[in-house]
């Protein structure tokens, strides 16, 4: 069993690997490299919280430190209590995994995620510490209703003052992080809203609801005659949305209606936005159209914010729903995405689905992912004669984007083109390629 970082913290099975001892050990040595004084510790609902947060309090106290305990709160809510009081925290949570898979995002004095080398030295330190025996007794602050409480005023505040009333929304809650805390600021706006999917219970997370299962949300949506439906995962740190027929709409696109607006407002800084290479096509024509400059990343918004933040911009954001904006938090925030989405609505007195429509038309794009033997050191190399006659027939009409997966055996083809047949024909024929150079 080997427990390490991946694209956005460390995840496993809650029963069965990542279970309190070495959650003990993880939380020790995450805090002797980022700081033990006051370390800030948050969780979704999984049936597994309660007992992992207790063993991330106790391994913070064997790093010589006290903790502060913010209860079932948003990833987001975390990462702004440790920019608040500058202190190092962590999440638990599995962000859309089922009940029974946990994990573990930790956050640096600020509510920045890690680069690499902190992970790498937190890893090394975890792997030198598992299997210990050291004990301390925690002590740990109660501050359940003040961390859930100061999230909801700041992401109320950003409206500076506008109101949502008149909206009709219905937002699902994953039966996650955001269950509370998203109709308490939702309606302190003023809009109406119906709540989804937020009665956790610890094993319904994620479960046939939130932004990885939008289906009742859509139903619900048009059944109810509102506005538009928004969807957040279980830690509340991304968004979807649903407009008022139904339709899904996703992160490229609440992006480039997010960009649009900023840059008519003149808030955009740089006239730039970030994004990874997973983004549609179709938004980076948009974009270019408008003279708003692209920077792109890898995939995970913790890339995304070292963007941001090495070029001073302000907007950025992943496909998935993370979105961040760097002048109101540090990390992606769903109920924070939420609440801009629906001031544009309201300002511009115009449906989600007709602002959607105007601010860039999605292509088609084909994912599969090829299983090997073992990941590649190369893919480009030896794929670039099926990429570059791929491309050729595509005639400047679309993207390929080969990669493989940063925590699996796996390299992902993505095709995007005019037509959905023409993706999928050369996605087929790039599988094939991938599958006869690597098993």
């Amino acid at each position: 069993m080997t427990l390490t970082f991946g694209t956005d913290g460390m995840r496993g099975d809650a029963r069965t690997e990542l279970t309190p001892a070495p959650v003990r050990a993880l939380a020790q040595a995450g805090a002797e490299i980022l700081g033990h004084r006051g370390f800030a510790v948050g969780r979704d609902t999984r049936a597994s919280g309660p007992e992992l947060a207790g063993a991330v309090h106790a391994g913070v106290a064997a790093a010589g430190g006290d903790s502060v305990d913010l209860g079932v709160v948003p990833t987001p809510a975390v990462a702004r209590w440790c920019a608040d009081h500058q202190v190092a925290g962590a999440m638990i949570s599995a962000s859309h995994n089922p009940w029974y898979d946990n994990g573990i995002k930790f956050f640096a004095p600020g509510g920045s995620k890690l680069g690499d080398r902190v992970q790498d030295e937190i890893q090394a330190r975890f792997d030198a510490l598992r299997g210990s025996e050291i004990e301390a007794v925690p002590t740990v602050v109660d501050a359940h209703d003040t961390a859930a409480e100061s999230h909801v005023e700041r992401v109320v505040a950003s409206l500076e003052g506008r109101s949502l009333a008149g909206l009709v929304v219905v937002a699902d809650a994953a039966n996650g992080a955001a269950h509370d805390v998203a109709h308490r600021a939702l309606t302190r706006l003023g809009a109406d809203v119906t709540m989804l999917h937020a009665a956790p219970d610890g094993t319904n997370i994620n479960d046939g609801c939130g932004s990885t299962h939008p289906a009742s949300l859509q139903a619900a949506v048009v059944e109810r005659g509102a506005d538009l439906g928004v969807a957040f995962d279980g830690d509340a740190d991304r968004l979807l949305a649903v407009d008022a027929d139904g339709r899904l709409i996703d992160g490229d696109q609440i992006i480039a209606m997010c960009a649009l607006d900023a840059k008519a407002r003149g808030r955009l800084a740089g006239d730039a936005v970030v994004v990874t290479v997973m983004t549609n096509l179709g938004f980076r024509r948009a974009m270019d159209d408008a003279g708003i400059h692209i920077v792109d990343t890898k995939v995970g918004d913790r890339h995304v914010l070292e963007a941001l933040d090495a070029g001073g911009y302000s907007l950025g954001g992943e496909q998935s729903g993370h979105v961040i904006f760097r002048e109101l938090a540090s990390t992606g925030d769903g109920l924070l995405t939420a609440v801009q989405l629906l001031d544009i609505v309201a300002r511009r007195g115009r449906p989600l689905g007709a602002l959607a429509d105007v601010a860039m038309i999605r292509l088609p794009q084909v994912l599969q992912n090829v299983r090997v033997a073992r990941r590649p050191v190369d893919v480009d190399g030896p794929l670039a004669p099926f990429i570059d006659a791929s491309l050729a027939r595509m005639a400047g009409r679309g993207r390929v984007l080969i990669r493989p997966s940063g925590t699996e055996p796996l390299i992902r083809v993505m095709v995007e083109a005019e037509t959905d047949a023409e993706a999928r024909m050369e996605a087929d024929g790039l599988v094939a390629a991938v599958e006869s150079l690597f098993g």
